[in-house]
């Protein structure tokens, strides 16, 4: 009795020490969310949705104006130099201008024909010799042109393609036929995509890669293919490294994919069968020639980046991304406005990022792990600048915990809902469910799981290297307001402004408190990140699994 009486104050301490740390932990998990200013996210989006920063396209005075004005910012807000002593990341890239000829000479077992260019083919070429050509290259009908060891898929099994053309079938294998018990579903993979069947085509060691265009398999009409047929496009400057490029590649609409097959003996029962596991590719004894010409112009644009250092483990690092770029000056609306100033399309993330980066600079208990924010330029060219980042990482991957990012916050009122974009990929999205629903929110379901917007935002380089990311979208339950009102406002900007001079800032009517709401999700998310000591993990089934478990 007397040793129990001894105890008692240090039983005592010990209680009041462990209430201390439940109201410490307490205070942490708020800490900062009343931090967060719409009018300071507004002064950001301001600037840089301007007529003065020229629609911030890559290469021309509105990304010298940008670039300054995110260093001056990085700097005022007490941020290092995230690559050594520069706020500055060096992207190197090629201008590509591919001019294809008018025609494709189609040689069949049923004779000879032609195709023309623009209405019954789209092509370019990552290529950069002056002159590109297919000489009777033989057109080999390859599935869907998938090589997913997860899914024991393999449309290349046995196959030699060098020196050949392969014809595939765009989203993942059962979506043509509505069988939703391959892959995931309904819900597009990577491997549904029309970069990766490009990609896989050229580590196969194909000549070119041409693949049957279907609305809703694609996502989008034909029609945007030929918005971009003859146009220039920017790729990253691959000089001296040994990556794989067909000579030619691009789409044809399904009809003149369907004259193909016929002329070659074959009619929609062959789509049927690379539904099927044990497909087998097909040589279609078919013969295409065509040319094309190719200007190349080098230059550098830039990704900008700051980091807050971590104070117990500062080697791994969470990366907060954004992309700063827009369109540029362009084509005149009916209103003869040119400047394409991509307010919401994303000078809102990166005002976003800027917003994030001061609150998370406010904190008094700094982050254990090193936050890194980072804003990558030509997204809208093919999401570059973070695929250079992904290639050439200023922090190792193995390192680098998780990426979150923001592309287009939510301009007006809050909503209940958010969506999280590839549902099931990585546990980064427990973390969101457990802050949205203990604050009363919900997940809502992607309305379009088939069009694959997972692998459309610069998330998706950090994804590719292993790194878990994680990327949301704003929902449409309006708070007050409901569903069809915030669905309405979605409809109209993707109708009028998407991609439009008209994506403009409106001090009027833009109160950002969506906004806000949306990045205290996002903050809490990174905030739990930079003070635990867990790694969250790819969820089985996630094409991005064994490449993670790979760097353990």
């Amino acid at each position: 009795m007397q040793s129990f009486t001894r105890l008692l104050p240090f039983l005592f301490l010990i209680i009041l020490s462990a209430c201390g740390t439940k109201d410490n932990t307490t205070a942490t998990d708020e800490e900062g969310l009343s931090t967060f200013s719409a009018d300071s996210l507004k002064q950001d989006v301001a600037v840089l949705a301007s007529d003065d920063y020229m629609g911030r396209m890559p290469f021309t005075e509105g990304e010298t104006k940008t670039i300054a004005y995110l260093q001056q910012q990085f700097k005022s807000l007490g941020l290092e130099p995230g690559n050594g002593d520069s706020y500055l990341q060096e992207v190197p890239m090629v201008n590509i201008e591919a001019t294809a000829a008018p025609t494709m000479q189609v040689q069949s077992p049923q004779g000879t024909s032609t195709l023309k260019a623009f209405d019954d083919y789209v092509i370019w070429t990552d290529r950069t010799e002056p002159s590109i050509s297919l000489d009777q290259s033989e057109l080999v009908f390859a599935g869907y042109g998938v090589v997913a060891p997860e899914y024991d898929w393999n449309d290349y099994a046995g196959l030699d393609v060098k020196g050949k053309v392969v014809l595939v079938m765009v989203n993942d294998p059962g979506f043509w036929a509505g069988d939703t018990t391959l892959f995931k579903g309904k819900e597009m993979t990577y491997y549904g995509r029309w970069t990766y069947k490009f990609e896989e085509a050229a580590r196969q060691g194909a000549k070119g890669c041409l693949i049957i265009h279907r609305t809703d398999a694609a996502g989008y009409p034909f029609g945007v293919q030929q918005n971009n047929f003859n146009t220039s496009r920017l790729q990253l400057d691959n000089r001296g490294k040994d990556i794989p490029n067909c000579d030619v590649i691009g789409w044809v609409p399904e009809n003149v994919a369907m004259n193909l097959l016929k002329s070659a003996g074959y009619g929609a029962d062959l789509l049927a069968k690379a539904e099927k596991k044990d497909f087998k590719a097909v040589p279609l004894g078919i013969k295409l020639s065509t040319t094309m010409q190719v200007k190349t112009t080098y230059d550098k644009t830039h990704n900008v980046i700051g980091k807050i250092v971590g104070t117990q483990r500062p080697d791994e690092v969470i990366i907060y991304t954004a992309h700063w770029d827009h369109l540029g000056i362009g084509t005149p609306d009916a209103t003869g406005d040119s400047i394409y100033n991509g307010a919401l399309d994303n000078a809102t993330g990166t005002a976003g990022l800027l917003e994030l980066a001061r609150v998370f600079k406010s904190l008094k208990t700094q982050p254990e792990r090193t936050v890194v924010f980072l804003a990558v330029t030509a997204e809208e060219q093919g999401l570059w600048g973070s695929a250079y980042y992904a290639q050439n990482p200023i922090y190792p991957v193995a390192k680098t915990v998780a990426n979150i990012n923001m592309d287009g916050l939510n301009r007006f009122e809050p909503t209940k809902d958010m969506v999280l974009v590839g549902e099931g990929q990585s546990e980064l999205e427990e973390y969101v469910k457990e802050i949205i629903e203990k604050d009363g929110g919900y997940i809502s379901v992607e309305t379009h799981p088939e069009a694959g917007y997972y692998y459309r935002s610069d998330h998706f380089n950090f994804a590719k290297v292993g790194i878990p990311a994680l990327y949301l979208e704003s929902g449409v339950d309006v708070v007050g307001k409901g569903k069809a009102y915030g669905q309405k406002l979605q409809d109209e900007y993707t109708e009028k402004s998407y991609h439009q001079p008209s994506d403009e800032y409106d001090p009027a009517t833009w109160t950002m408190e969506g906004a806000i709401s949306e990045l205290k999700l996002l903050f809490r998310v990174g905030k739990r990140l930079a003070f635990e000591e867990k790694w969250p993990a790819w969820k089985e089934g996630s094409e991005f699994k064994a490449i993670r478990e790979k760097q353990k």
